[in-house]
């Protein structure tokens, strides 16, 4: 009997209500959690981090089962659903919890984004300004962040940001979705 492994991708692309809605449906993602890395504060709250005050960044921690989906097709996915080139900011969402980060958990992982940044350096009209990091402290966010986009699809923000997001993954990569 096999035991099976996930691993752990854990990315920073604005908000993190909507990066978590997109791997949520992503085929091979096993779960995905809310929370902040890459600050000074321990433990911080949501309403310290939106202060720009404690260095992290709003990030989301995506386990996956590598046989099913590969580290690349994360990135790939990261790459389409943000802008990486605006500093500190996605849309109207500005501040330095905002920013374009990967926290990478091994040498492969930093191998592979290295490469992934590479490439995507020549689609996007201005140079990428995405972070590359190793992980550092994570801490979850309030529960309740945890699936707020499936339990607030007709709030404001999620109407008008996170749908057009979840929308493009679902279009541009059918062939990754959860059947």
């Amino acid at each position: 009997m096999s035991q099976q492994t996930t691993e752990v991708a854990i990315l920073g692309g604005g908000c993190f209500w909507c990066l978590e809605a997109v791997y949520l449906e992503a085929r091979g993602v096993t779960r995905v959690e809310s929370g902040y890395m890459g600050g000074h504060v321990v433990n911080p709250s949501y309403e310290q981090v939106c202060a720009a005050t404690t260095g992290h960044a709003e990030v989301v921690r995506v386990e996956f089962d590598p046989a099913v989906i590969i580290y690349r097709d994360l990135l790939e996915v990261f790459f389409t659903i943000h802008d990486p080139t605006t500093q500190d900011r996605q849309g109207n969402d500005v501040g330095p919890q905002y920013r374009s980060v990967i926290f990478t958990t091994s040498p492969e992982q930093e191998a592979t984004a290295r490469k992934v940044m590479a490439e995507m350096a020549s689609v996007w009209d201005a140079p990428l300004v995405t972070q590359l990091l190793p992980q550092e402290t994570w801490y979850k966010a309030e529960d309740y962040h945890q699936n707020y986009f499936a339990q607030h699809p007709l709030q404001g923000y999620c109407a008008f940001v996170v749908a057009p997001k979840v929308a493009k993954f679902r279009k541009t990569f059918s062939e990754r979705l959860v059947k």
